[in-house]
């Protein structure tokens, strides 16, 4: 009785280990075949296989091998072709149980389903992110203009296919994969396939041209590609070698990166030449209006209202240009945007050269209501060289060897460098009389300086009642984080810079600048400009122009005006947000990009050109056009 017991609880407890691992349907059959059958063994399961067990597995003799079996059991039927699954408990009454080869299958499957699953789930939250990833890259992508700057993009508004430019990608491709062979043919002496991918890249480089979409490219150009990618399989036949392509292809690039510097360089240098030149339109207009100017009786050569030129209570705009057309939009521009014109007095000073045309223009256009006298700078007699220090040095021999050295570079990319600081405006006196304003209007107090290149969009007036809190100038600060700030235009490794500015010091901008004459007499700020202008005569605290010293003049003695005041970068910046533009009072074309100009942005231009009347009998004369 007592073995019978052992054997019932054994048995039991094989039972409970085999419930974890089989299902209610096996229990069953199990529970079925004991009481029909007495001992369980596989023939059982052959005929009432469960779905899920491949019992095929059971047959093949190297798996029986592994089957868990009594060792008596195992040593007689090694060589059975079938081994019967019996469960037998140990003598020894250990508690130790065994599982047949089906169970593990089973949980071997599960564990791999599980697997397989948790996978899934993991490569479907990668695709997830991923597409939110690109998303967002599209998001952000809409707010580039990258048609302003003319590059390449494939997030172009008019290229609402992506895949509307694959065509000339694959081309372009072709072309300098047909180059590297062509190397490569010539250096082996296959001088038939050379001539052949050199005849191929040609009619390639024909079809595709200056196409950046597929649309614009040439009918022919899927037949060109089609040869192109027959020649190339031949010549990866024949040539391919890995390594040599790969260090062909970063001999290229190198290559193109050299041509990449040399082409900005060369960029640097035309810009800066188209900058200074005057298009021929506007100096056709000049010299019409000047010819026309010396044919007037000398009576009719006289403005009206002279009598405001020397009234403290009106509103006074000082403005020095060599450019007849952009002095009538500063002027047009101010007027119609004002709500008092009759009140607004226009001192503009102009070089010999075009007096004429600036008188005769605004005689043939006067400013409604308001005041507009012009002067002569060189009829300036106080003006000279033993009292201006930059007419003294522009008289120097160093400096007449800077401008007009014999030994100009050679090469478009070599005269680079320097040519902005050759800039014919740092010759001309019109750029440096702003800090001559209280000799040149001795009776005014206040006086609104704007620069040649702005235009106003709104009543300007109030910025006369700005309190300048005893300063001398007010102008809009540009500095934001490390841009704009002192460190950029003055040379700080000079003990005379470095011991009297902050190298941190907030730039600010000259084009609309409001200043107050009493307070600039009372500081001396003429003589504090001559003062470093004298100090610089070789050059080493600033390069040229008349920012450096201006912020060096007025250091401690600027008041900041309000942003909305004075928007900057019209002639350089393309990403100026709309409307910035649009809310600021005064839109300036600082940059080489002027809006007379045709390289200016077109997109900025409207703004400019909406103050000139080119139905004008001058302006139609002369061709110019928007």
């Amino acid at each position: 009785d007592g073995n019978q017991q052992e054997t019932d609880w054994q048995e039991q407890l094989a039972t409970n280990n085999l419930k974890s691992v089989l299902s209610k349907e096996v229990i069953d059959a199990i529970a079925a075949s004991q009481q029909e059958t007495g001992t369980l063994n596989l023939d059982f399961f052959r005929d009432h296989p469960s779905p899920s067990w491949k019992t095929d597995d059971l047959v093949d003799h190297k798996m029986n091998t592994n089957l868990v079996v009594d060792d008596k059991a195992k040593a007689q039927n090694s060589s059975a072709e079938h081994v019967p699954l019996i469960y037998k408990a140990p003598k020894d009454g250990s508690d130790g149980h065994q599982v047949d080869t089906a169970a593990k299958i089973a949980r071997r499957k599960l564990r791999e389903i599980r697997r397989e699953k948790r996978a899934m789930d993991l490569v479907r939250k990668d695709d997830e992110a991923l597409v939110k990833l690109e998303n967002a890259a599209i998001e952000r992508s809409k707010a580039v203009d990258s048609a302003v700057l003319g590059k390449y993009s494939i997030w172009r508004k008019e290229n609402e296919n992506e895949n509307s430019d694959s065509t000339v990608r694959l081309m372009r491709d072709q072309i300098i994969m047909a180059r590297v062979y062509s190397v490569l043919a010539k250096s082996k002496n296959k001088h038939g396939l050379y001539q052949e991918l050199q005849s191929r890249i040609k009619e390639s480089h024909r079809a595709v041209g200056e196409a950046t979409a597929d649309a614009e490219l040439h009918r022919s150009a899927p037949d060109r590609m089609r040869a192109m990618g027959q020649v190339l399989t031949k010549a990866r036949e024949e040539l391919y070698d890995c390594k040599v392509i790969s260090q062909r292809l970063r001999a290229m690039l190198q290559s193109a990166d050299e041509q990449v510097r040399s082409l900005k360089k060369q960029s640097t240098f035309l810009s800066q030449l188209a900058a200074k030149t005057i298009p021929n339109s506007i100096h056709c207009l000049s010299m019409r209006l000047t010819i026309d100017y010396y044919l007037l009786p000398v009576e009719k050569r006289k403005f009206p209202r002279s009598e405001n030129l020397e009234n403290p209570e009106l509103y006074h705009y000082a403005l020095f240009s060599d450019n007849v057309l952009a002095a009538s939009v500063v002027v047009n521009s101010t007027i119609m945007n004002a709500k008092e014109p009759e009140k607004h007095v226009f001192h503009l000073v102009t070089d010999k050269l075009n007096f004429g045309a600036m008188n005769m223009w605004f005689l043939l256009n006067p400013p409604g209501k308001a005041t507009i006298h012009v002067e002569n700078v060189d009829e300036f007699k106080w003006l000279n060289s033993s009292y201006c220090p930059v007419l003294r040095q522009l008289e120097s021999a160093a400096m007449k060897e800077f401008y007009f050295k014999a030994d100009r570079p050679t090469t478009l990319s070599a005269g680079s460098s320097n040519l902005k600081y050759r800039n014919p405006k740092y010759l001309s006196m019109l750029n440096h009389l702003r800090f001559y304003l209280p000799e040149i209007y001795p009776k005014l107090d206040k006086i609104l300086f704007l620069d040649d290149d702005i235009v106003v969009q709104k009543d300007l007036t109030g910025l006369w009642d700005v309190d300048l809190n005893g300063m001398v100038n007010g102008a809009v600060f540009t500095c934001g984080e490390s841009f704009h700030r002192f460190d950029k235009y003055l040379n700080f490794s000079n003990p005379h810079i470095a011991r009297n500015f902050d190298p941190n010091a907030c730039g600010w901008a000259y084009g609309m600048n409001i200043f107050d004459l009493k307070q600039w007499k009372n500081k001396d700020i003429t003589g504090i400009y001559h003062k470093w202008q004298t100090m610089n005569e070789d050059r080493v605290l600033w390069k040229l122009g008349t920012l450096p010293p201006g912020l060096m003049t007025f250091y401690k003695l600027t008041h900041p005006l309000d942003k909305s005041w004075h928007v900057l970068g019209l002639g350089y910046n393309p990403s100026i947000d709309r409307s910035e533009i649009d809310n600021a009072a005064v839109a300036h074309y600082n940059g080489n990009m002027k809006p007379w100009l045709e390289l200016a942005m077109t997109k900025y231009r409207p703004y400019w050109t909406r103050y000139i009347k080119y139905d004008h009998p001058y302006i139609r004369g002369c061709n110019l056009s928007e």
